[in-house]
């Protein structure tokens, strides 16, 4: 069966939590501190599939149970941008966002975002440009939490790539498949 982007609909409720234990049972927990940004506003903007899977997200990681497969700290979940004096530009390098327009949700090592958009996309924001890349996206964040979690999974030597290559390829997400910046890359 070719798995597709519509399969991983409410994983973040429903399976992320058996896939951290099986392949992250002993990784140090996420904890942040208790006046991190509030999610809250943002969920007021995100269709219900979206919040809700923003909303579990945000849950697991509030509640220092969550495993570190993905660079959570004070100063990458619920970044405030303003407050940090970092411009966010959308992809076309001219639409100026704000804090209203993206929830952080975690780093990539390198100093760049993940946000989570308005319209429940999930994409890297550059640093460096201080823009949000069209070519890093995730249709969703149960996509991108899904990817992400096999991604260090395999990264971590836990779990084969042969066993997930093919299901990388059929969801088709640029921010797993794009040749110089996609996760698939930096998994071979």
């Amino acid at each position: 069966m070719t798995l597709s982007p519509a399969d991983l609909a409410g994983y973040t409720e429903d399976a992320l939590d058996a896939d951290l234990a099986r392949w992250f049972p002993d990784t140090q927990r996420v904890r942040i501190p208790d006046e991190t940004r509030s999610v809250t506003a943002f969920l007021e903007r995100l269709a219900p599939t979206d919040a809700a899977a923003l909303a579990a997200f945000d849950r697991r990681v509030r509640s220092g149970s969550l495993p570190q497969f993905l660079d959570i700290f004070d100063w990458s979940y619920g970044f405030d941008f303003a407050g940090n004096d970092c411009g966010i530009l959308d992809s076309d390098y001219e639409t100026a966002l704000s804090d209203d327009d993206v929830y952080s949700i975690g780093a990539d090592g390198g100093g760049n975002l993940y946000v989570v958009l308005t319209n429940g996309q999930v994409a890297v924001w550059f640093h460096e440009e201080e823009v949000v890349e069209t070519g890093t996206r995730f249709d969703s964040l149960d996509v991108f939490l899904w990817s992400y979690v096999r991604y260090s999974a395999v990264r971590a030597g836990t779990l084969e790539l042969s066993r997930v290559e093919a299901d990388f390829q059929a969801l088709g997400q640029d921010g797993a498949l794009e040749p110089q910046l996609g996760l698939l890359r930096f998994m071979t």
